[in-house]
């Protein structure tokens, strides 16, 4: 019977794996109670690894290349079994192989908002998301770490345990970084290298290599949102508080026409265009007296406003004005008290 038994077994004289492009991470060579030949061929190709176990215990790893196995090229299971150097009979180990290319553009992102603390603002809440990219480094610990004796691995079964490994230290890469908040949020290059740093060392620790992190949005919290676009338009003007405030009106302007034309109607459309027409008329006026003031500082105000303004300038003025009543930000009373004012100035 046991002559049937050896007669019925198969020998193993080549081993490889060709993948299947499916996610697989790792898988175990299909033994079935079969053997390997002493001197049998080993392939593994690029971006993979061969790991023989000798009764789970990790004996030999194998990078890319062609091997013939032997006493001289499986020196660790050769010790763990005791062969001696004329030992030349089938043997049995259990052999995984492991993918060892980037997996890219795994997805993170915040299901929930995330809290931080910040030196400017203090508790801040924020969502972001990207992808990220990794690899198998160290094979051996992740087979006795991660896979162990599965037959296979795929990149699915990590996937969840990854991403939250990402969010995870979201608070230590900003802290990290030093950088005020508003800073970080318009620099999410400087945020993903962060984030990369701070998270490596886990990946690590399961054996893994954490390539590239790139963060693709950082969402703010409306109030934090309304205080950098302030800052950024402040940055537009030089700082300078006056031309701010003909920024702000200027980005106002077309919301208020868009209100008072159509959305928004009645005594709020009416209310919105006449907020408008005021503001852009005391920003006119104080454009208008700061070029007079300079050409004749001497005299009076109202000497130098009308000793300094230019026909053309009046008439460009009255075109705008007719723009803006065109559009209903100005009423026709509006219109007319300014059209009047304007023109007792070309007398």
């Amino acid at each position: 019977m046991a002559l049937m038994d050896f007669i019925k077994k198969q020998f193993i004289d080549i081993l490889e794996w060709t993948e299947s492009g499916d996610g697989m991470l790792g898988w175990r060579y299909p033994m079935a109670g079969n053997e390997i030949q002493y001197g049998a061929s080993l392939t593994v190709r690029e971006s993979q690894v061969a790991v023989f176990v000798n009764e789970g215990q990790v004996a030999d790893v194998f990078g890319p290349g062609m091997y013939k196995l032997t006493t001289q090229t499986l020196p660790v299971l050769t010790y763990l079994k005791n062969w001696d150097k004329l030992f030349q009979s089938p043997f049995k180990s259990d052999v995984y192989f492991f993918s060892t290319r980037q997996q890219l553009d795994r997805k993170w992102g915040t299901s929930q908002p995330v809290t931080i603390r910040d030196k400017d603002f203090g508790a801040v809440r924020l969502r972001a998301f990207g992808n990220y990219a990794w690899r198998i480094g160290e094979p051996k610990l992740f087979h006795t770490s991660v896979s162990g004796t599965r037959e296979r691995y795929t990149v699915d079964d990590i996937d969840g345990q990854l991403r939250a490994l990402m969010l995870q230290h979201i608070s230590d890469a900003v802290a990290a970084s030093g950088v005020p908040f508003l800073d970080l949020a318009a620099n999410q290059v400087e945020f993903a290298t962060q984030l990369k740093e701070v998270t490596a060392p886990e990946f690590a620790k399961l054996g893994l290599v954490l390539e590239s992190v790139t963060v693709q949005n950082l969402s703010l919290p409306e109030e934090l949102q309304k205080v950098l676009d302030q800052k950024i338009g402040m940055g537009m003007v030089g700082g300078d508080m006056g031309k701010f405030m003909q920024y702000q009106t200027a980005q106002a302007i077309p919301k208020f026409a868009e209100a008072a034309a159509g959305g928004g109607g009645g005594v709020v459309g009416d209310a919105m265009g006449l907020g408008a027409g005021v503001a852009l008329g005391q920003v006119m006026a104080q454009q208008l007296q700061g070029g007079l003031a300079a050409a004749n500082p001497a005299a009076a105000p109202g000497a130098a406003a009308a000793a300094g303004i230019q026909p053309d300038e009046i008439m460009a003025t009255l075109e705008k004005l007719g723009e803006l009543k065109a559009k209903g930000i100005l009423t026709e009373d509006e219109f007319a008290a300014k059209k009047a004012e304007l023109l007792k100035k070309l007398v």
